[in-house]
């Protein structure tokens, strides 16, 4: 495997899940054979297929960040990057829904206690959707709680949920109170699911429309966007690992940032095992023995290996510090940003490298290389990865100005 795509053994979470760790993180790899041979029925499909599902509910990966107090494996948040990264080798469609769906396990570990128990105590295995966009909703106060109204796009998965986080504004007769953003946890009877995912890239991740009209959330349903910037968080009195403790839009990229780690990977391994055989169809010169190829090999690799060490990197980091109570500024909360779309970045431009690179080849559908190339490009449009938008943050701090993103 070129770059090899493991992680070195001195940058494993160490402690006492340190073997659970290693036993997820192997369990996902050895799922990457059957869901490899699954990714064309997936996006056929345009979801996961139900035993997809069911293999990565059996390995128990959508519960890596879930509490121990209700079943879950409650690991470091860098698993989200480690298994997704292993995922990803097989489908990226597969590894963008676990890794979504493992997250919001960890950010219900941030709610009140209500809320947590409202799923966790029927059904502990529940799936649980979101759709951050906050303004697609409108939620208003009314008493014990709000009436929430919108229409979300890109819920990944919600056909499989029990249940959705939705991001909303939260709309004030008094404007001197100021935009709140909020997310709202709602039952699947609360809203409607509209059938809207055709898309070019992770065609498998069912990422669905959802509707709510005038639906009632009781408060304790909900968590204020303030309340996840780092710190202590209304779940923490149940949860008090550090895990559920970190700044959530701060890191949000990292949720994801394994998808496209993974599916490059995979580019480069197909890649070069296939130049390792191949003859030129121009004049059958072995395709490993020319200059060029072995160039784009060492470029693509170097690109994927420092993306890897970046995002393990940010996280390991970002454990150390909520471990010790401390909650990054501004400045270092933008960087996380940054450092995020960088390095999918970094990764989508090795898989066109060697998109490019292998010519002709690229362009039939029954290989697995056109489908990598349009996961990659379509992980890379998902706005956390958009290198212009965080970048202009970061610029901005870095210059003495205000942050343009509200949630950090």
């Amino acid at each position: 495997m070129a770059g090899n795509g493991r992680r070195p053994d001195a940058s494993t979470p160490a402690g006492p899940g340190a073997d659970t760790y290693v036993a997820m993180v192997a369990r996902a790899e050895a799922l990457i054979p059957k869901l490899r041979e699954r990714a064309s029925k997936t996006e056929d499909l345009r979801r996961l297929p139900p035993e997809t599902e069911r293999d990565l509910h059996d390995a128990g990966l959508f519960r890596i960040v879930q509490p121990k107090r209700v079943g879950g494996s409650e690991l470091d948040y860098v698993a989200l990057v480690d298994c997704a990264d292993a995922l990803g080798r097989a489908d990226a469609s597969a590894a963008w829904n676990f890794a979504n769906l493992a997250s919001h396990h960890w950010m219900l570990g941030m709610f009140d206690r209500h809320a947590q128990d409202a799923v966790w105590s029927k059904d502990a295995d529940a799936l649980i959707a979101s759709s951050f966009i906050f303004a697609a909703g409108r939620a208003t106060k009314v008493e014990g709680g709000y009436r929430l109204n919108g229409h979300w796009p890109f819920s990944s998965g919600v056909e499989s949920c029990e249940w959705n986080m939705l991001a909303s504004v939260v709309s004030s007769e008094d404007e001197a109170e100021g935009v709140e953003y909020r997310i709202f946890l709602l039952n699947k009877s609360d809203y409607k699911i509209n059938d809207t995912w055709n898309a070019t890239g992770l065609r498998g991740t069912g990422s669905n429309d959802v509707r709510v009209v005038d639906a009632f959330v009781a408060h304790r349903m909900t968590i204020a966007v303030g309340d996840l910037t780092g710190g202590p968080t209304p779940g923490s009195s149940v949860n008090p690992n550090a895990l559920y403790a970190l700044p959530v839009f701060s890191l949000f990229p990292y949720v994801l940032s394994g998808v496209g780690l993974g599916n490059a990977q995979a580019c480069l391994d197909d890649y070069v095992e296939i130049a390792r055989h191949r003859a030129s169809t121009y004049n059958r010169t072995k395709v490993g023995d020319m200059q060029s190829t072995q160039i784009k090999i060492a470029e693509a690799s170097a690109k994927i290996d420092a993306a890897r060490l970046i995002m393990r990197t940010n996280c390991l980091e970002a454990m150390a510090d909520a471990r010790r109570g401390h909650v990054p500024n501004i400045a270092a909360k933008t960087r996380l940003r940054r450092d995020g779309a960088f390095s999918v970045n970094l990764c989508t431009d090795a898989v066109s490298l060697l998109f490019t690179a292998s010519g002709a080849r690229s362009l039939f559908t029954s290989g697995a290389l056109q489908r990598q190339f349009r996961d990659a490009h379509a992980v890379n449009s998902h706005l956390a990865f958009n290198f212009d938008a965080a970048g202009t943050n970061y610029g901005r701090v870095a210059l003495g100005l205000p942050s343009e993103n509200l949630t950090l």
